[in-house]
């Protein structure tokens, strides 16, 4: 496969809004978090405690996915740099380590995704057992 300057530049536009949900995302837990935390500090409740953990879970596998995010970009900028300079195999190896780097950013927030689904389900959970009593 030969790898030209426009093969890494297709993934530029959808890491750039993978990262931008990401820090979305991010925000979001981290209001969350204060939130709870104040909570937690004027009434202790293990409820509250363990959501705050199951947060926590999620703050780092989000910083994990931005992490893949930005080394997928980094290397096909030099994957771009290797076009550039000549060196095709180089850059060939550099746009794969790119897309191995976005699938991994990619997993990690299919993962994330599924601790947010769960957390949701048993907050329904609870919800739906209010209404019973």
């Amino acid at each position: 496969m030969e790898v030209t300057l426009t093969t890494p530049a297709l993934l530029f536009p959808a890491i750039s809004l993978l990262l931008l949900a990401y820090t979305n995302r991010f925000l979001a837990l981290a209001t969350l978090i204060r939130g709870l935390r104040s909570r937690y500090e004027s009434e202790p409740d293990s409820n509250l405690f363990n959501q705050i953990k199951n947060l926590r879970r999620r703050i780092i596998l989000i910083r994990n996915m931005q992490a893949f995010g930005i080394a997928s970009i980094l290397t096909c900028v030099f994957t771009m740099f290797a076009v550039y300079l000549g060196y095709q195999v180089l850059s060939g190896i550099l746009f794969g380590f790119s897309l191995i780097f976005m699938i991994l950013s990619l997993l990690l927030s299919f993962q994330e995704t599924l601790i947010s689904v769960s957390a949701l389900k048993l907050e329904l959970s609870k919800t739906e057992g209010l209404g019973d009593e």
